[in-house]
Order: C-alpha cells, then sequence, then structure tokens
C-alpha cells in the first residue's frame, strides 16, 4: 500500500507538535508515544507500538547535559512505522535501517532550529530594553516557527517522495543482499538490549545491586510458573473436552509494580532515618532537659 496524502498530513502535523512538547509540555514525546500515534495513523497500532517501544528502548540510556541537541527518536519512529506499514517492512529490518539512521541524522535540523530561533531571541533582547511587553509575547511565539519547520519538513519530503528510495532498497535487501537484511533485521533486535545496557552503564546498579538481582529472579520466576501452568493446562484439556482452559500470563506492568513497590520501601526507609542533629536532640531528651512544651 502506499502513503496516502492525508497520512503524510497528519504525520506531518505530529512531527511538528511533537517537538514543541518535548520542549514546552512533556506529555506525548517519547518514541513510544510517536510510535502509537503513527501506527494510529497508518491503520497499524500493533507495527507502531513494535518500532516505538524498541525505539524507546534504544535510546532508553541517551542523554544530553548542557543543552546539547540529541537523536531526534520520534522522527525517526514517525518514519519507520510509515515505510513499514506501508511496505510491510520487518519491523527490526525498519529499526536498524530507517528509525535509527533518520533520527541521527535529524540532529542536524535541531541545530539549524536552534541557530535560527535566536534571531527571535535577539528581538526579545531589544524588546525587553524598551519594556514592549507584548512583542516580547509574540516574538516568543514565533519560536514555534522554526522549531515545528525542523521536523515537519524533512518528515513531509521523506513520506511523500521517500516510498521511490526506499520501496527497491528494501526489495534489494530481501533478494539479492538477503543476507545483509538479515544482518539489519538481526542488528534491529539487539539495539534496544544495547540502549538498555547503555541505561544500566549510568544506574547506581553498583549500589542497589541486590534490588537488580531479585527483579531479574522474581522476572525468571513467574515466567517459569506461567510457562508450567500453560503447559499443565493444554494437556489436560487435550485430554478432556470438557475442561476450559484460558491462560492469563502475569504483565510485565505487574514486575514493574513490584520493583516500584521496593523502591518506594527503600527510599521511605532511608528518608525515615534521624539525621545526627536530631539524634543528638533525642540523647539530650533522654538525659532530663525541659522542651518548650513542658514550660
Amino acid at each position: 500500500m502506499d502513503i496516502l496524502w492525508w497520512q503524510v498530513i497528519f504525520l506531518t502535523i505530529y512531527a511538528g507538535y511533537q517537538i514543541l512538547d518535548e520542549l514546552q509540555f512533556n506529555t506525548l514525546n517519547q518514541p513510544v508515544f510517536a510510535g502509537l500515534i503513527a501506527g494510529l495513523i497508518m491503520g497499524d497500532m500493533k507495527t507502531g507500538l513494535i518500532i516505538g517501544g524498541g525505539m524507546q528502548l534504544v535510546v532508553l540510556g541517551v542523554g544530553t547535559f548542557g543543552g546539547a541537541s540529541k537523536i531526534d527518536a520520534n522522527s525517526g519512529t514517525i518514519i519507520a512505522v510509515a515505510f513499514s506499514v506501508a511496505l510491510d517492512m520487518n519491523t527490526q529490518q525498519a529499526l536498524s535501517t530507517l528509525a535509527i539512521p533518520v533520527a541521527s541524522l535529524m540532529i542536524q535540523m535541531d541545530v539549524l532550529a536552534r541557530m535560527t530561533n535566536t534571531f527571535f531571541a535577539h528581538r526579545i533582547d531589544t524588546h525587553i530594553e524598551n519594556m514592549n511587553y507584548k512583542a516580547i509575547e509574540r516574538n516568543f511565539l514565533f519560536g514555534i516557527i522554526p522549531w515545528s519547520l525542523s521536523r515537519m519538513i524533512p518528515v513531509a519530503l521523506a513520506l511523500a517522495f521517500g516510498a521511490h528510495v526506499v520501496r527497491p532498497v528494501v526489495n534489494y535487501l530481501n533478494t539479492d543482499l538477503k543476507w545483509l537484511g538479515d544482518g539489519l533485521t538481526t542488528a534491529g533486535a539487539v539495539l534496544p538490549a544495547v540502549g538498555f545496557a547503555i541505561l544500566l552503564r549510568y544506574l547506581p546498579v553498583k549500589k542497589h545491586f541486590p534490588y537488580f538481582i531479585l527483579g531479574f529472579i522474581i522476572t525468571a520466576i513467574f515466567s517459569t510458573v506461567f510457562t508450567s501452568v500453560n503447559s499443565v493446562g493444554n494437556a489436560v484439556s487435550g485430554m478432556s473436552k470438557k475442561f476450559d482452559f484460558t491462560e492469563s500470563s502475569l504483565p510485565m506492568l505487574a514486575v514493574a509494580l513490584i520493583g516500584f513497590s521496593l523502591a518506594a520501601i527503600d527510599y521511605k526507609r532511608n528518608t525515615e532515618k534521624p539525621s545526627p542533629t536530631q539524634n543528638s536532640a533525642s540523647a539530650d531528651d533522654e538525659e532530663g532537659e525541659i522542651d518548650d512544651d513542658e514550660l
């Protein structure tokens, strides 16, 4: 299927909105949401969630400090989801061949948007000296233009004209260069693990390694238990047609909530520890010092 004109328009509008959301509102500016929305527009939510979730894991450990530009994972996710659905691409192949390269190339557009936006910043400085508050507000809002266009123009051009380039490349990867296509698919499947490994590199795992081990063991135990229950249920249902078996696995959200509960308990225990000054005060009280409320 081809990417329809109205899908190009909606994806372009969302591409312009998501960068403003990231800068100001911080609500739906993560790759998983970009995959969800792009999947809804393209009519394949499952593909959108798979690519968006994979991209979310890829950038999980990527952080910027000091206002540096970073890869635009959302734009990469939008384009990857659109072409994956339109050209029936493998999701892992779309992640490695489209989402990551596009997200990396969009760094240049981020730099361009920042440089262009300095024009309005200098105008604001001038209006501050003149105390022209209406002009300050107006130029502040004008900053939306370069930021939005820095995402909308590349995404619109890629969606409108990129299919003629991407389609033969995908066909070539799945025929004459199948070995390369399979390699890129494998790389796409490994990339989320790399992002998660980068995250673990920056997290204080050494300090809290008991919780890390405990979370791994809990996940493994529940996976084994539910797999065994599923096997037994299928075996019994195969012997008796009257036996109705419905397997319900433990969602990953439940495992995450277990980890959140343990983290909350540890946080509460550490915050409730009395400070040294409180310890000395309590010791003085035990020695018989008179408190204010006893006077």
